[in-house]
Parts: C-alpha cells; sequence; structure tokens
C-alpha cells in the first residue's frame, strides 16, 4: 500500500503543481510559483525533498530557484534537452528514479512535441505528463513536430488502463465541449461532459484522470473511430490522410482555433 499522498496546489489561472508527500517530506512536480508550495509546505510542516519538471516553459518551473533559496540542498531533476533550471540530475528515456525518503520509484518517458525535451515521469500507476496528454485533450505542438506529438501520445496510451493521469492544467471542461464537437453521438463522452460542468460548477478539481476514460473520451486518442474521421473530412473540407501523425496534425489544428 502507497504510504504517500498527492495532493494539487492550485497555481496561476488554472496550472497544478503535484506535490507528493508523506508526513514529514514532498516532491513537487513542476511548480511554476513558489509561494503556493510554500505556504502549503510551512501548513503541513513538511519539507521539500526534490523538484519533477516535465518540460522548461515559466509555468512549470518558474518557481524552482526561489524554492532552492529556502532548501539548498534540493534535488531538481529534469530534461538536459530542455533549457530548464540548473539539474541537480539530467534525465532521459527509461532512467529510474526512487523520489527518497518516499515510497515511491518512478520511470522517466521521454515524449517531445510540446516541447522538445518534454519528459514524462510513471510510477505506481501514476503518470504525471506536464503538458503532453491532458484530460479530454492534448497540449499544442509548439518545438515539437505533430508526428512527434502523435508517437508521444501514442506511447502513453500504451500504459495500463488503471493509469491515473496527473496533467499540468484545469483544462477538461474546455477539452471535452471540443470533443464533443468532433464527436457528438459519444455517449459516454456525453457523461463524462456533464460530470465535469457539474464539478466545475462547484470549483471541484477534475484531476487525476484515467488513462480508460481517455480511451473512452479523448479525441485525439480516438482518432480510429469511424465518426471522428468523418468530422475531420467535413472540417477540412477533402479526404484524410492514412497516416495517423497527419489525422491527429488536422484534429490538434482544429483544436488550436476553438
Amino acid at each position: 500500500m502507497a504510504t504517500y499522498s498527492i495532493t494539487p496546489i492550485p497555481a496561476f489561472n488554472d496550472n497544478y503543481i503535484w506535490l507528493i508527500h508523506d508526513t514529514q517530506h514532498a516532491w513537487a512536480v513542476d511548480p511554476g510559483e513558489a509561494l503556493p508550495v510554500l505556504h502549503y509546505l510551512n501548513h503541513h510542516q513538511l519539507t521539500l525533498a526534490g523538484i519533477l519538471l516535465t518540460h522548461h516553459h515559466a509555468d512549470h518551473c518558474g518557481g524552482v530557484a526561489t524554492l532552492r533559496q529556502h532548501y539548498p540542498s534540493l534535488t531538481v531533476i529534469g530534461s538536459p534537452k530542455d533549457p530548464l533550471p540548473p539539474l541537480t540530475r539530467a534525465v532521459q528515456e527509461g532512467d529510474t528514479l526512487l523520489l527518497a525518503p518516499l515510497d515511491l520509484t518512478v520511470t522517466v518517458i521521454e515524449v517531445p512535441g510540446h516541447t522538445l525535451g518534454h519528459v514524462a515521469y510513471f510510477g505506481d500507476q501514476c503518470l504525471f505528463c506536464g503538458d503532453t496528454l491532458f484530460a479530454g485533450g492534448c497540449g499544442r505542438v509548439f518545438e515539437g513536430t505533430a508526428e512527434q506529438m502523435w508517437h508521444s501520445l501514442d506511447k502513453l496510451n500504451q500504459l495500463p488502463a488503471s493509469t491515473r493521469i496527473y496533467c499540468a492544467h484545469e483544462y477538461t471542461e474546455s477539452n471535452l465541449t471540443f470533443a464533443i464537437r468532433v464527436e457528438p453521438d459519444n455517449p459516454d463522452l456525453q457523461q463524462r461532459l456533464q460530470q465535469v460542468r457539474a464539478a466545475r460548477s462547484q470549483h471541484q478539481i477534475t484531476l487525476p484522470s484515467l488513462l480508460a476514460w481517455e480511451r473512452q473520451t479523448n479525441p485525439f486518442l480516438r482518432l480510429h473511430e469511424p465518426t471522428i474521421l468523418h468530422h475531420l473530412e467535413e472540417w477540412i473540407g477533402h479526404p484524410l490522410s492514412t497516416d495517423p501523425a497527419q489525422r491527429f496534425s488536422v484534429l490538434r489544428q482544429w483544436k488550436n482555433l476553438c
């Protein structure tokens, strides 16, 4: 049985900093700002042992320098392929990390697309995936290619259906609102959107998601579905390529305009 908890710390307008902790120590995932983390640590009398960074955007790593001032021996982990704050350990695909002194080991998964050096961390059925896979959607392709992003999503989709998805933004309602335009007759999607809207009307968090739910409702993982392909062809105005990366690119372009 796990001896740690995972707590969302809201930041900015719609970010979540995930704090993995027991009753004494904690690791922070993507601390874009330091003050909410410091407040939580001080309130619960926790010591910050380390930081996991998924990518270099400021809303994911902007708090590292301040947290280092408070915890000089802090472990900071991330990919050397992204221009991150100074790291104490640079990681790559397949590396395993013990988040000492917590009872959790994670494996590094390289998922380029949103940024060239974006990584995710997977362990104990938990996936910390930054801005790659979202609940009901996926991240924008800023630095990589559509093909890279498609392969990254496909790689994450190979994880167990029971995987809990700790992504970094509260985008679920807007993502599912778009998804139902792409696949309006999906009853699982209709039900999920209704549940998410009810939760958000009460200012409740919609995360973590489950990979099983994403396979039922996330159009970026469902590009094999005839209904989605039909609506994509209607939107683009001509037949789609058989290449899944090209199909992904069209769907991402449509989402970018919404």
